[in-house]
């Protein structure tokens, strides 16, 4: 009898620092300006729909009041998740919509990003939302007053440590962020747009010459392979290759350092720009020959023909000696790089064991040809 697949589980979508801090300061405002606390607050997202917050907190004297919303991030496995979002809300002495960042709300130190460099690092859309969710409410109940917001994550500086804001120059919290108000669980949008933004961040800082990694562990090696570069020339671009090269071309970068382990970037000597363990297998028919390339014996060039891991391919190379194998292996993924671009950048390679161990590099220029 023929197995029936389970129905896959829908994951859960959860809402933005943005549309929670929408929530907040609405609840706030419409205390201040009605005297009774709010319980819920409904708010319509960039996404095209309404959505109806918890009120966790809410209270207010005659001249300022406090609302608060605990971010659900869904199924997401978001660093803010259960982050408590509050907002004051307070009478300004002028007429407008004043908005800022309390505690655990980052400031931005650096050029490059949306935010000008010293403002509370709240994103254009979250202000917009803030900014057009207050005057609404205002005219509704014909006050002419202006108002102030202040937006504060209490836990915003510990949780701001599992993010890259302090690479992007954003210190003292996380940011409030969010283009359609809602969390797409697992979205690699999100991934694609830190990649974007850290890029234009190393531009901004004048880096010309930028250094690529995998992960962590990777960029903690090419940080000490390249000492004399700034912090911010350091981008993760984690499993996505092909993009962030074309985003670097994009925006002007003359030279593109690719450092990693034998895993994935034997993936991308091959051609592969995409290097997420599910995307494509390793062909070991393609290290193999790399292999005969460098010279290894034919009883060797099998053993790799029948390896289970780029890894093992690797330590089998390092222990017979044929250091050229990495050597070659780089200049391959230089040359899938280039092609990927079509050329125009410098692009070098290096290659490390999951210790730490160099293994090779390879250089090449902008001729793809």
């Amino acid at each position: 009898m023929k197995e029936v697949p389970k129905e896959t589980k829908k994951l859960r979508e959860g809402y933005t620092t943005g549309a929670c801090a929408t929530a907040a300061t609405k609840a706030a405002l419409m205390t201040l300006i009605t005297g009774e606390s709010q319980t819920e607050s409904t708010i319509f997202l960039p996404v095209g729909r309404f959505a109806t917050f918890h009120i966790e907190h809410c209270e207010y004297s005659s001249t300022k009041a406090t609302a608060s919303v605990i971010k659900d991030a869904g199924d997401d496995p978001d660093a803010t998740h259960g982050a408590l979002i509050i907002s004051d809300v307070s009478w300004a002495d002028s007429p407008g919509v004043f908005i800022d960042g309390g505690i655990g709300v980052g400031r931005v130190t650096k050029p490059g990003l949306p935010v000008p460099v010293g403002e509370a690092a709240i994103n254009p859309v979250p202000r917009k939302m803030l900014q057009e969710t207050a005057e609404q409410l205002l005219q509704e109940h014909h006050i002419h007053k202006g108002i102030k917001i202040v937006i504060s994550v209490p836990q915003g500086e510990e949780m701001a440590k599992k993010t890259l804001n302090a690479r992007l120059g954003i210190l003292g919290g996380i940011s409030i962020l969010g283009t359609r108000g809602i969390v797409v669980p697992f979205s690699t949008a999100a991934y694609k747009a830190s990649i974007v933004q850290a890029i234009s961040v190393a531009r901004a800082s004048d880096c010309e010459h930028v250094v690529i990694t995998t992960g962590g562990r990777s960029e903690k090696y090419a940080m000490k392979q390249f000492p004399e570069l700034p912090e911010e020339a350091f981008v993760e671009m984690g499993d996505f290759v092909g993009f962030t090269l074309k985003q670097c071309k994009k925006q002007g970068v003359k030279k593109v350092s690719m450092v990693g382990m034998m895993g994935k970037f034997s993936k991308v000597a091959q051609g592969v720009m995409m290097v997420h363990s599910k995307s494509a297998p390793i062909d070991f028919n393609f290290l193999a020959k790399v292999a005969h390339e460098a010279g290894a014996s034919s009883q060797l060039v099998d053993e790799i023909t029948g390896a289970n891991t780029a890894s093992q391919v690797g330590d089998l190379m390092a222990q017979s000696g044929y250091h050229q194998f990495f050597e070659k292996l780089c200049e391959y993924c230089c040359l899938s790089a280039l092609k990927e671009v079509g050329g125009g950048i410098g692009v070098d390679t290096s290659l490390y064991t999951l210790k730490g161990d160099f293994l090779g590099q390879a250089v090449q220029e902008d001729d793809i040809n």
